[in-house]
């Protein structure tokens, strides 16, 4: 009891995808392991000011394609692409000298990014903001900016009290056991000078097939086959 899953290794199947993207035989597969994690560890402590989201790692026989999601593309791209060529470099002599290619897609709204949010929380609290203050002025924004519901958690020696404990704070719907919700999951940890305090987020994002869906389903309107979903009704007519 109690214990608990990803949230996103939860929801693979329905509507998250693999962050990894390769097969491997057995003899190999350790070492590609360790390869991916190497390269995630690089790319985020050498981007760490990017607000880099996600990282998705694609191998081919002799290639591996590292897709960057980001929403300050510019530091990442570097004056006239130097750092993409540097970084290319590094990650090629971590996965064992083969060819490497960086794309870079950029979050237009950072705000909805749970990942990022995360990060931003966790980073006022290394600053020694007041933790109560820095989640709800990112529950504020994050519902300005259209979102159906967030909620956050941060856990450890809050304040800097000799205790730690966890709060959490929620604002509008975070439905998480509704697998096909649009539910975005991000963690992020603060390493203060009183120890390392967790911050997860979780943003429902609004979804708009969900309307079209409704409108082209029929749902026993008139002309929509009388039953939900605008099925025919195969029951024959007293008539």
């Amino acid at each position: 009891m109690g214990q608990k899953v990803n949230p996103i290794g939860y929801r693979l199947a329905v509507q998250k995808d693999w962050r990894s993207k390769w097969y491997a035989p057995e003899r190999d597969y350790a070492d590609f392991l360790h390869s991916d994690l190497k390269v995630r560890h690089f790319l985020k402590s050498k981007l760490q000011f990017a607000a880099v989201s996600k990282i998705i790692i694609e191998r081919a026989w002799n290639s591996v394609r590292v897709t960057l999601f980001t929403a300050r593309p510019g530091l990442v791209i570097g004056r006239k692409g130097s750092e993409i060529e540097r970084m290319s470099s590094d990650i090629s002599a971590m996965c064992g000298g083969r060819e490497v290619k960086i794309d870079i897609f950029e979050i237009k709204q950072p705000e909805l990014d749970a990942q990022l949010v995360a990060e931003s929380v966790a980073t006022q609290l290394e600053r020694r903001i007041s933790f109560r203050r820095a989640m709800k002025r990112s529950l504020q924004t994050t519902m300005d900016f259209g979102a159906e519901g967030i909620r956050l958690r941060c856990a450890g020696r809050l304040g800097g009290a000799d205790i730690a404990r966890a709060e959490w704070y929620r604002e509008g719907k975070v439905p998480l056991q509704t697998l096909r919700v649009p539910i975005d999951y991000g963690f992020a940890e603060a390493r203060t000078v009183y120890g390392i305090i967790g911050v997860k987020c979780w943003i429902n994002k609004k979804e708009e097939s969900e309307k079209d869906n409704k409108n082209q389903g029929g749902g026993g309107r008139p002309g929509g086959g009388g039953r939900p979903g605008g099925r025919p009704d195969h029951r024959s007519n007293p008539s």
